[in-house]
């Protein structure tokens, strides 16, 4: 007959089961962080790609309507939202700056039940954001958004114009206008931004912080590399030129 092992041989055999799952489960801990930090990075690849197309699709619009897009509201269903009167004619929008992509007059796809499109992380803070220039452009005012008004500012006019929307590579400092310094300039050409709120826009952004500057209302939006735990915003935009040449490819401009 077997002898029945020792009192400290159970034991020993215990002790070598207890080290083999704390191993197991620290290897499984170090190996979900890259999951979730592969996870991350698809999501954001996807995110800038469908930014992609939605500028795409905003070229195509000023391709066949001479004009920009307005943003639409979180009350216009995914479309164009124009001021109080109601009237595309005057280019007058309703918002300007912290609108949003106007998916549903757009024909992207899918949309959420409201209407608009929203970015990979799919949380209804996550629908993506446009802006357009709001501004007078050689006397013409709302040049961008208004019926013929980029005809009427004329081409010469348009490559003339001092600026557009700004995109900064950092926030200014307060009471700067547009990004403060040219060095902080990535543009002060863009005629429209897009703009994903990334994982985190579900969470008030910090007062004073990038993220924050990208949803207070005015012209200058930024964009720079994600930081762990803090900005993480996605922002494309579409230059002047490239409305330009969609127009002239088109036959509306000169």
């Amino acid at each position: 007959m077997r002898s029945s092992p020792r009192p400290d041989q159970r034991a020993f055999a215990l002790l070598e089961i207890a080290i083999a799952l704390a191993v197991v489960a620290i290897a499984a801990a170090t190996l979900a962080i890259p999951i979730a930090a592969q996870l991350q990075l698809r999501r954001a690849d996807e995110a800038r790609r469908q930014l992609e197309e939605a500028r795409d699709a905003v070229l195509g619009f000023v391709a066949a309507h001479a004009r920009l897009p307005c943003p639409a509201t979180a009350a216009s269903r995914g479309h164009e939202a124009f001021a109080i009167d109601g009237d595309p004619s005057n280019g007058r929008c309703a918002d300007f700056h912290s609108g949003y992509l106007p998916a549903a007059a757009l024909g992207l796809a899918p949309l959420d039940a409201a209407g608009f499109l929203r970015d990979p992380w799919q949380s209804e803070a996550n629908r993506v954001r446009y802006a357009v220039h709001s501004g007078t452009v050689n006397a013409v005012a709302h040049a961008l958004t208004r019926v013929n008004g980029m005809q009427q500012a004329t081409l010469a006019g348009l490559g003339d114009a001092p600026h557009y929307l700004f995109v900064c590579a950092a926030g200014a400092a307060a009471g700067a206008a547009g990004c403060g310094p040219a060095a902080n300039q990535l543009t002060r050409r863009a005629a429209f931004v897009l703009l994903s709120l990334g994982p985190n826009a579900p969470d008030p952004p910090a007062a004073g912080g990038d993220e924050a500057r990208n949803l207070d209302g005015d012209a200058a939006f930024v964009s720079h590399e994600s930081r762990e735990g803090g900005f993480d915003d996605l922002v494309h935009w579409g230059s002047i030129h490239m409305v330009i040449h969609r127009l002239v490819s088109a036959g509306r401009l000169p």
